[in-house]
């Protein structure tokens, strides 16, 4: 099961948080598709084992997110299709206990990164004539959670700008959405899961019953990348089993 090998032909995809994860699953996905994928991430030995996927197809840029490096290449973009703001962070803490560098971490990485990766790709999204904004975002930017106050203020942000940005460059064909998962079975998430209290607590919000796969995430990242939703704009896709339906 896929999309056309034909749907993203011809079109330059920049994802950042490329080298694990949904990051990495989107990546495989979009080149799947057809596209040409700028691949960032920290990690320069993450992105030259993702390379090796399809070496034709994928740039990497092993730089910092909020390095003057990485919006130097950036600016440097003359066109570019579509932009995923995959990066993010979490801090899990009672708000007595978050200090105040989780708090600037969270803000810097979530929120920041993705206003400032958008402001400096806009030229290059205009230019391209249909360009496309995918912000990931999360359930808990609709919904509240005990001991995320730092993610769910964060992820309700890149829904507003997500809002604000979509209305804002409508008239210049540019279109901006959000991807909201669930939990995600990820290295990172895996050892959460394993934790018998919380992951009863997960499965209880969840009407599906199940954990979801990168791959569920990813493949909702190129249908909104695609002309398949060349009329959607300002809205979410939310990949949470039914959580913010109840």
């Amino acid at each position: 099961m896929g999309f056309d090998k034909t749907l993203l032909l011809g079109k330059t995809i920049l994802i950042t948080g490329a080298g694990k994860g949904i990051g990495k699953s989107c990546v495989q996905k979009c080149v799947d598709a057809g596209a040409n994928i700028i691949a960032v991430a920290r990690t320069k030995h993450d992105l030259e084992q993702l390379k090796e996927y399809a070496p034709s197809q994928i740039e990497i840029w092993p730089l910092d997110i909020n390095s003057d490096a990485f919006y130097e290449c950036l600016r440097g973009l003359t066109k570019l299709d579509g932009l995923l703001n995959n990066a993010g962070i979490n801090r899990v803490a009672p708000m007595l206990e978050q200090t105040d560098d989780n708090i600037d971490d969270v803000i810097s990485m979530n929120i920041r990164s993705v206003y400032r990766i958008s402001q400096a790709a806009l030229p290059a999204l205009i230019n391209s004539g249909a360009g496309t904004v995918v912000n990931m975002s999360s359930q808990m930017g609709f919904v509240g959670s005990p001991n995320r106050t730092l993610y769910c203020m964060s992820k309700h942000a890149v829904e507003g700008l997500t809002k604000a940005l979509a209305v804002e460059l409508a008239t210049q064909n540019v279109r901006v959405n959000t991807v909201a998962p669930t939990f995600v079975e990820t290295p990172m998430t895996k050892p959460m899961l394993e934790n018998p209290d919380f992951k009863k607590f997960v499965y209880d919000m969840i009407p599906m019953k199940k954990i979801a796969q990168t791959d569920d995430v990813a493949n909702a990242c190129v249908f909104l990348l695609s002309e398949l939703s060349a009329m959607i704009t300002g809205t979410s896709i939310k990949i949470d089993g039914g959580w913010t339906a109840q």
